[in-house]
């Protein structure tokens, strides 16, 4: 045994950071329970925690909790087989510490197993809750790390097996194959449980390409990737919310397939804009750059919460060409009809193409839900279409892989009036031609050059 206090200074060091380690995982544990039981959403979770901590813990806390809802119900599988009990059976917030424990042995390597079974029974003998539980999560997951993964069989039903083994509802792995074939439903039910790049766009008003990504470089920011468009980079890890780049409004997180959809519309230089569905500000504000200081952009929501959003993020990127109005838009516009050049309705959607980001969507939706959706979406596409005067564009899209809220609300809308048509050659054809099918519409897949899931149909009012 070393003399006291010859290596205390190691000692701390060690002992810091198995005090942040399981610091990090009971942060992670407090986002699980309150996502799975309270209705919360990790990613709003997470932006409220992650800046008490350092960036490598950021990157853990953001793995495990994200990894842990994705793989959900392929975890609950094997903790009912471990445990041989229903899962019905296990005190909620026990759960989500073997959840958590069982993600780390199954699909992180960095961690040893003995660490994570330790670490897990360490906070449960932290909480009165979980205490008594204690031995039934070391037991658990010690059994766990001496055997492999139980194989999972539904005999002839392949669509259970795909829903299993990729952590999807089986209405949703059904849907998937029933649209896209199985082969491509089972690489997109893969993709979702992949973690999604990072894009940002750049803010053009704050100054030219070279001083912006000094900026960032001189805030520790690594570019992993250029983007497909000017305005867009794709950086390794989380965006650091503290960066002073950030904060001084050098450039906003934004997904590129959200940022084509702007693309889409293509408004001149100048020109009046209506966004018919602003929150939280992204598209809006990227349209705001689009049209310069001349021109202006009209942002409307139904939620006030969301407008708020949508100011303060314009705000900080020094936007000030918009202006903000309350508006049900499935009820009707509170604007004259036959007056603007572009609209721009980013419907309100299911998300299923968004699941890398938002997991526990697929544990949320309904199978009903899309046609409920669709409904809503219609009407939106109704009434925003007639503030087009003629000659005027809008683009329609949502961030789902449901035919039911993409192609199928466009055809019923077009096939019921006959004064717009689908554009089928969009002004942006050149830097987006790969993802536009033959009939003009757009369809990005997470499976496909890293895009999240997005449907957009640019319309034009013939007379």
């Amino acid at each position: 045994m070393s003399p006291p206090g010859k290596n205390s200074a190691r000692d701390l060091t060690i002992a810091n950071k198995a005090s942040t380690g399981i610091e990090a995982r009971k942060v992670a544990l407090e986002i699980l329970f309150r996502v799975s039981h309270k209705s919360a959403y990790a990613d709003a979770l997470l932006g409220d925690r992650l800046p008490d901590f350092e960036l490598n813990d950021r990157r853990l806390i953001t793995l495990m909790v994200l990894g842990t809802i994705a793989w959900r119900g392929l975890l609950d599988f094997e903790i009912a087989k471990l445990a041989s009990r229903p899962i019905e059976k296990i005190d909620d917030a026990v759960l989500e510490i073997l959840r958590l424990g069982l993600f780390q042995i199954r699909h992180l390597d960095r961690v040893p197993m003995h660490a994570v079974v330790d670490t897990a029974v360490t906070i449960a003998n932290s909480d009165r809750r979980t205490r008594n539980a204690s031995g039934l999560v070391n037991a658990i997951l010690r059994k766990a790390t001496r055997q492999k993964a139980p194989v999972f069989d539904a005999g002839g039903d392949h669509i259970a097996n795909l829903a299993l083994k990729y952590s999807h509802p089986r209405w949703m792995a059904e849907k998937f194959v029933a649209t896209f074939g199985r082969a491509d439903a089972e690489a997109i039910m893969a993709a979702d449980n992949e973690a999604a790049p990072t894009a940002i766009r750049l803010n053009p008003s704050r100054g030219t390409r070279e001083e912006i990504r000094a900026r960032i470089d001189a805030d520790g920011i690594e570019v992993a990737a250029e983007g497909r468009f000017p305005e867009t980079l794709i950086i390794r890890g989380s965006p650091h919310f503290d960066a002073s780049s950030f904060r001084d409004g050098f450039f906003s997180v934004q997904s590129e397939a959200s940022q084509i959809v702007a693309r889409m519309l293509a408004p001149a230089r100048g020109a009046t804009v209506v966004d018919c569905a602003a929150a939280p500000g992204g598209k809006a504000t990227h349209l705001a750059e689009m049209i310069g200081e001349h021109g202006r952009v009209i942002a409307l929501d139904l939620n006030f919460a969301g407008l708020r959003k949508t100011r303060a993020l314009a705000e900080r990127l020094g936007h000030e060409n918009l202006m903000y109005a309350r508006a049900d838009l499935a009820r009707g516009v509170p604007l004259r009809p036959g007056s603007f050049d572009y609209v721009l309705l980013d419907a309100p959607c299911t998300g299923t193409g968004t699941l890398r980001q938002h997991p526990e969507i697929r544990w949320r939706l309904k199978p009903s839900d899309p046609s409920r959706m669709a409904v809503i979406q219609l009407a939106m596409m109704r009434n925003a279409v007639a503030l087009l005067r003629p000659g005027g564009a809008m683009v329609y899209s949502v961030c789902s892989l449901m035919r039911e809220e993409g192609a199928a609300v466009v055809a019923e809308f077009l096939a019921a009036d006959l004064q717009f048509q689908l554009d089928p050659h969009p002004p942006a054809h050149d830097q987006i031609g790969d993802l536009i099918r033959e009939d003009g519409t757009m369809l990005t897949r997470p499976d496909r050059s890293g895009l999240d899931g997005f449907f957009a149909a640019r319309i034009v009012r013939t007379k």
